[in-house]
């Protein structure tokens, strides 16, 4: 039984057909999307249609982003957001735009759905940004700060590398769990193009919603699995800017 974590898909269907494609996925696997599954790409709702097909034959966990939120307040009570529409929710708008009461019912429930953060039998935490509350994103004051923090990305990539876990300067969140795998926050803001381990957080948001493929690993072996550039596929569009 292996585990796949899947980054930020940010409406690229093509690069999550492709990068399904690449991964030798089993029956008896588990793949955890990270979230961000919306806004960028224009196959936004062909996006979560898939996903929800998909389910129903792969054992999968959806976690929840903070573009999945603001998706989930504009089919439900037709909030538009200013800050979403102008980070890639434009674009998902008009995927909806022409899609049937029950069409839209059914995403819904799917995005009601998806959990805040998962942490599986070997103590590794998936979640979509991060966590602030020293004893675990179970305890975060204000729940969706999980799929909005940066500050255990800032952290985690500030540490000194030879600081060892015993110090007592060193940050309590990191000692909680195995292996913490994130998204949210592309790796290219550090000038990374890959995946980007720093302590014990596994970045994998590559910048699929802008120039990057689209990237899983498998948690156990490290091995890393990715689409074409995300833009390649969608040469008639810019993506996010």
């Amino acid at each position: 039984m292996k585990t796949y974590a899947i980054g930020d898909i940010h409406g690229g269907l093509k690069a999550l057909e492709q990068l399904l494609d690449r991964i030798p996925i089993a029956a008896e696997d588990t793949l955890v999307f990270l979230g961000d599954y919306v806004d960028g790409w224009s196959d936004a709702a062909n996006t979560v249609e898939y996903l929800i097909e998909f389910s129903q034959k792969h054992h999968c966990i959806f976690i929840r982003g903070n573009h999945d939120y603001l998706l989930s307040q504009h089919l439900k009570v037709h909030s538009n957001n200013p800050l979403w529409l102008a980070s890639g929710g434009e674009m998902t708008k008009a995927n909806y735009s022409d899609k049937s009461a029950a069409y839209k019912t059914r995403h819904i429930e799917f995005l009601d759905q998806l959990v805040n953060y998962w942490i599986d039998k070997d103590n590794r935490l998936f979640v979509h940004a991060g966590f602030t509350n020293p004893h675990g994103p179970q305890h975060e004051y204000y729940p969706n700060m999980v799929y909005w923090d940066r500050t255990l990305w800032e952290t985690a990539c500030g540490l000194d590398p030879k600081m060892p876990v015993e110090h007592p300067r060193y940050p309590k969140r990191l000692t909680l769990f195995k292996e913490i795998y994130i998204g949210h926050t592309p790796v290219t803001k550090i000038g990374e193009s890959e995946v980007v381990n720093c302590a014990n957080v596994w970045n994998i948001d590559t910048a699929a919603a802008y120039k990057g493929p689209l990237t899983a690993i498998d948690v156990a072996t490290k091995t890393i699995y990715q689409s074409d550039p995300v833009w390649q596929l969608y040469p008639d569009e810019s993506g996010r800017n």
